[in-house]
């Protein structure tokens, strides 16, 4: 069965899924440790732009991103930054954000790994970073330069898309 964005919005009330290519794939509750990661994710990106007096905006999940601008996929990234401020609207963000990070919880290793970096590739989105607990280890995929690093949790991970920022993920 191929499902739509209205089937998403169909969901009872407290029910998290994403919608990728028509299948739907149910969102488990995230823990504290990824609650924590998220928020100072966006305290530091916040904080960054407001200094520098930037014009791309934060958002935490759940915030909607209408990732290929279809009835066919739906995505809640932990965190998105949009720089395109066309892009949004009191639904969401309509096309790629500039920027993902997404917090490997168990149950979304491959989703995270596989899917959505496809689909983050492919619809647009010029970096994304895959921040991964259990590993301790933040994999950044910088596509507007083709370029894959990886950093053990405790070090600077240079931002692509701001140039002289970086962020020291613990």
């Amino acid at each position: 069965m191929e499902y739509t964005i209205a089937d998403i919005y169909a969901l009872p009330d407290g029910e998290r899924a994403e919608l990728l290519d028509g299948k739907i794939y149910y969102m488990a509750s995230p823990d504290t440790r990824h609650q924590m990661l998220i928020s100072d994710f966006i305290y530091r990106i916040r904080d960054h732009i407001s200094r520098n007096h930037g014009e791309c905006v934060v958002f935490p999940v759940p915030f909607a991103v209408f990732i290929n601008q279809d009835e066919r996929n739906y995505v809640e990234p932990d965190i998105s930054v949009i720089c395109d401020k066309n892009k949004i609207t009191d639904r969401g963000c309509n096309g790629a954000p500039d920027w993902v990070i997404e917090i490997v919880s168990p149950g979304s290793r491959s989703m995270d790994y596989f899917t959505k970096l496809f689909k983050y590739q492919t619809a647009g989105v010029r970096e994304y970073w895959i921040v991964d607990p259990a590993k301790q280890r933040v994999t950044v995929y910088f596509f507007e330069k083709e370029t894959i690093e990886e950093y053990p949790f405790g070090t600077d991970v240079p931002v692509g898309i701001y140039e002289g920022f970086h962020i020291k993920v613990e």
